[in-house]
């Protein structure tokens, strides 16, 4: 375990003259808002697999932000998102030149959701074993078989890197997943979300139109600055149940809150005159100031008949060429273009890079009828 600035330099300079790093994430998250980073692992070969121990170099971490920064540099993650997120918070660096094992494996004939165990298996014949999955990774010291299961999951990344290109190389389909990979330095993926946009991921928000839209979106700005202030999962400071609850009923007083069965006294005393406003400000809005929900759809025979065609061609074009379909597109995308066409700014990924060339022009051409 590293847990000196002057040897994770070190360790980090080795990094950089191979041009090539693995790199993971060990930390826990079950009861807190942001996760307790544990253990950053690091790996330039089988052999080579280092550990920082993140509690005693809390504070400490820029210099792993210049690694993570360095445009010369390739950091290999599986899923690197969630684990970027985590490392920018803690080192306050824009992640550049990223290789993410989990993508890359959607352009050789795996599945681009695949684990990390089952990518190893089919890549270099190499088990982990996961056994330490539930370990506290905030402990010290941590026992060998807590070092040994962290270390492995970077021991294999830059075999498995390797073998990725070299598939990629016999399937011709290398600018392809350069291009996907080069959409991993977009720093807007790494940062926290906007709060005042979080509404559009409350579980029936949909539903909503007008006012009721407007109250939940101001609910549910709230919640996000109080579980951020408070450390506590979303969940544990207000439900998605609750906040369309209120959002609908729009309380005006105090009083009028505890005749909501879920809300406990506590939490009244706590968060009630938060929630108060938060409602009497969506009420003090002007129409035009409301948010949009979700666009109404009509039901269309036709368009659901030509968007299910589309889908099927858009599978049967990836799977021909090796591709996962799940990377290609999704529903949306393929209704979205399907229903617009290739509408600029749009925002549709099939209208631009390598999903045009393969399938999107193809599907605009069969099924588009502007």
């Amino acid at each position: 375990m590293i847990d000196s600035p002057q040897e994770m330099g070190t360790r980090l300079e080795q990094a950089r003259q191979l041009g090539k790093v693995a790199v993971d994430t060990e930390l826990v998250w079950e009861r807190t808002f942001y996760p307790a980073l544990g253990v950053v692992q690091l790996g330039v070969s089988r052999e080579g697999c280092y550990l920082l121990d993140a509690v005693a170099l809390e504070g400490q971490m820029q210099p792993l932000g210049d690694l993570l920064a360095d445009a010369d540099t390739v950091k290999i993650l599986h899923d690197a998102v969630q684990d970027l997120t985590i490392l920018r918070a803690a080192t306050s660096a824009s992640p550049v030149n990223l290789f993410d094992t989990r993508i890359a494996a959607g352009f050789v004939g795996l599945s681009s959701t695949i684990s990390l165990r089952d990518l190893l298996l089919d890549l270099v014949g190499i088990e982990l074993d996961k056994t330490e999955t539930r370990t506290d990774w905030l402990r010290r010291p941590l026992a060998d078989t807590q070092v040994g299961y962290a270390e492995d999951d970077v021991r294999y990344l830059v075999d498995a890197y390797d073998e990725l290109w070299r598939r990629a190389k016999e399937r011709d389909v290398e600018a392809w997943m350069s291009q996907e990979m080069a959409t991993l330095d977009d720093a807007a993926l790494y940062q926290e979300r906007d709060p005042r946009e979080e509404f559009r991921r409350v579980k029936g928000y949909g539903k909503m139109r007008g006012l009721e839209l407007a109250a939940l979106r101001e609910l549910t700005e709230w919640r996000e600055g109080a579980a951020r202030s408070l450390d506590r999962p979303r969940g544990r400071v207000a439900s998605d149940k609750l906040l369309l609850f209120l959002a609908q009923r729009q309380p005006t007083h105090i009083d009028d809150l505890a005749e909501v069965r879920s809300f406990r006294r506590r939490d009244i005393e706590l968060h009630g005159q938060q929630i108060i406003d938060a409602v009497s400000r969506a009420v003090a809005l002007d129409k035009e100031e409301w948010p949009s929900g979700p666009p109404n759809q009509r039901h269309d025979r036709e368009l659901e008949s030509r968007c299910r065609a589309a889908m099927e061609r858009m599978r049967e074009v990836a799977e021909d060429r090796g591709v996962d379909p799940g990377l290609v597109a999704t529903r949306a995308d393929v209704r979205g273009l399907v229903r617009e066409g290739p509408e600029v700014g749009s925002g549709n990924r099939l209208m631009r890079g390598w999903r045009w060339g393969l399938v999107g022009e193809g599907l605009v051409e069969e099924f588009f009828r502007g």
